[in-house]
């Protein structure tokens, strides 16, 4: 099974835009047995998103608390977002560590009550242009994954791994192929073969197939591109081929 989430971060602005993405969604995603797509929009669109794609796609959060419910002024919590309907979760987005400062202390508690609350976490990880300077790619990831699903049993919990470069998020430096590859590979050494692991950063149509073919990804997270219904859906279709 191959995998395609579509992240839209805080996009768009408002309620009529959403609707036209989320139809077009609907026009353009084709039902197959070998591809299954997520779409985690703004938490204020999950309502129209179930009604607009029903079995289409699944849904998922963009982040979570670590508790159920509580004085968290402006937080979802993830037994609300299974409540609305969401099967994933984003956890750990490079966006919410380096703008909003979440730890990997902060993220592995959010891992843990997503999964309580029988949501898929969809646990990103990468490393900044800086560190990949520094030759830091495969130390910062395997920190990040080592604290941040400390605790979880990855041979049994359905936790999704995201390999997301930091310097490639929303620049259009997608990071190759072949170096994808090989941190794909070393994913694989210190968690195990059977978790999905995704690609994000800088995908695009013309190059979302090469993830999946060439760097033996299960799969993607898309940004950007996930706004573009036609370049969305262009995207799923490739992870077909």
């Amino acid at each position: 099974m191959k995998y395609i989430v579509a992240n839209w971060k805080c996009n768009p602005e408002n309620g009529i835009e959403a609707k036209k993405i989320l139809l077009g969604y609907k026009k353009g995603i084709k039902k197959s047995s070998k591809v299954a797509v997520a779409v985690c929009p703004p938490a204020c669109y999950l309502e129209t998103a179930k009604e607009i794609l029903k079995s289409a796609a699944g849904l998922g959060g963009q982040d979570c608390h670590w508790r159920n419910s509580g004085a968290f002024t402006g937080e979802i919590s993830p037994t609300q977002l299974k409540a609305a309907g969401c099967g994933y979760v984003i956890v750990g987005h490079s966006e919410r560590r380096h703008i909003f400062g979440e730890t990997d202390e902060t993220v592995n508690k959010k891992v843990k009550a997503a999964l309580a609350a029988g949501l898929a976490p969809i646990f990103c990880c990468g490393e900044t242009r800086e560190q990949r300077i520094d030759g830091k790619i495969t130390d910062v990831v395997e920190a990040q994954i080592k604290e941040g699903l400390k605790g979880v049993d990855l041979n049994t919990a359905p936790v999704m791994i995201a390999y997301e470069p930091v310097w490639a998020i929303g620049t259009g430096q997608a990071c190759g192929p072949e170096e994808a590859k090989v941190v794909r590979q070393f994913i694989v050494n210190i968690t195990n073969e059977k978790i999905p692991l995704l690609y994000g950063g800088s995908v695009n149509s013309k190059n979302a197939a090469s993830y999946i073919k060439d760097a033996g990804y299960s799969g993607l997270l898309v940004g950007g591109a996930s706004l573009d219904p036609k370049e969305f859906c262009a995207i799923v279709a490739s992870a077909k081929i």
